[in-house]
């Protein structure tokens, strides 16, 4: 009989994330809109919900301003593994972590649990490259951005 090698730290043996991965929160609700036809919400939300819980999280961090920042953040790559449906009216809780910041770049993972659960419902990830706001010019990761990104991995 052959014993089952224990799961990587952060995922379940099902290979799900679990909370742990994450070192940050951010709690957002379904809405009445983003269930779709078969009942659950629709994929296009997930990714509103990556979004959202990122650049919420820079916003409250005095990172981001949305109407003054001289550098913005632009979505170039994102990807999304369903594995449980969410529906409304659920809490969903998204936690955020930082799996790699280059030059100009990071790659930002996270994590979809309902509310009370140890298991992602969905696990995405968006890599961000930081742009002059005006010329849209890649531009260095700032160095306070970049020491919050760090507490993040």
């Amino acid at each position: 009989m052959t014993k089952t090698p224990p799961a990587p730290s952060g995922t379940a043996r099902s290979g799900r994330a679990t909370r742990d991965r994450y070192p940050r929160f951010r709690q957002m609700t379904t809405r009445w809109m983003d269930n779709d036809v078969y009942g659950h919400v629709n994929n296009v939300i997930y990714y509103s919900f990556f979004d959202t819980a990122v650049n919420a999280t820079l916003i409250d961090e005095g990172l981001l301003d949305l109407q003054t920042s001289p550098v913005i953040g632009l979505v170039v790559e994102t990807g999304c593994t369903y594995a449980t449906a969410l529906s409304f009216p659920d809490v969903v809780d998204a936690g955020i972590r930082v799996a790699k910041i280059g030059t100009s770049s990071v790659r930002y993972e996270v994590g979809l649990f309902k509310a009370g659960e140890d298991l992602a419902a969905a696990e995405g990830y968006f890599v961000h490259v930081y742009v002059d706001a005006t010329t849209r010019r890649p531009t260095p990761v700032a160095s306070d951005l970049r020491a919050f990104l760090e507490t993040l991995k």
